[in-house]
């Protein structure tokens, strides 16, 4: 019975294809490094800006909102009235 040997045939022909695409899709991906270096160019100039238009709590507003959050949490629904 030569199955395994065919078997082992179709294997070794399989893995050189296998290898050849690689190769070749590797060589591709090298040959165009401009397409990289733009896209990485892109991403380097893109920076993401947060712009925060609020006023500062004063101290006491502070407190008042910490009450408040703990009073949520803890399940109590009245607010502070300091």
């Amino acid at each position: 019975m030569n199955t395994p040997k065919n078997a082992l045939k179709n294997m070794e022909a399989i893995f050189t294809v296998a290898v050849a695409i690689a190769c070749g899709a590797s060589y591709a991906s090298f040959s165009q490094p401009q397409a990289a270096q733009s896209a990485a160019a892109a991403q380097k100039n893109a920076m993401p800006v947060v712009v925060v238009s609020a006023r500062r709590l004063t101290e006491q507003e502070k407190k008042i909102s910490l009450i408040e959050e703990r009073q949520v949490l803890l399940g109590n629904a009245t607010a502070s009235n300091l």
